[in-house]
């Protein structure tokens, strides 16, 4: 696969990451709804936090559509689990969210996986 043009690897990558700014807006969307549990769902819906992380959403999945018209599924897929990295480590910048050697281990792990893939 390192036949790929340039432009479709970077989107392989920035894919995920686009899916891991969604969830962190995702999570701030959700403590605003811990904070204020009496507050009506459409006032967290209707936020610019939910409705970016939507906007991001919408916009990773035109992007990886782009790139399934010339990577196999089986193989690009396996790029999504760079969001099992990118996630934590927004998690633990953002909210303070632990990271453990175990973490750190199975981060490892999927790099490795992708390299192996990659090579």
């Amino acid at each position: 696969m390192r036949s790929l043009p340039l432009h479709v690897i970077s989107l392989l990558v920035l894919t995920p990451f686009l899916i891991a700014a969604g969830q962190v807006m995702f999570k701030l969307t959700g403590e605003k709804l811990a904070a204020y549990p009496a507050q009506p769902l459409q006032s967290a819906v209707f936020s610019p936090i939910f409705l970016g992380a939507m906007a991001l959403y919408g916009g990773a999945t035109l992007l990886w559509v782009y790139v399934l018209k010339t990577v196999p599924l089986s193989y690009a897929y396996s790029f999504m689990a760079l969001t099992f990295v990118i996630v934590p480590v927004l998690a633990h910048l953002w909210f303070g969210e632990p990271l453990n050697a175990k973490y750190f281990a199975g981060m490892a792990l999927i790099l490795a996986g992708l390299f192996t893939l990659w090579s």
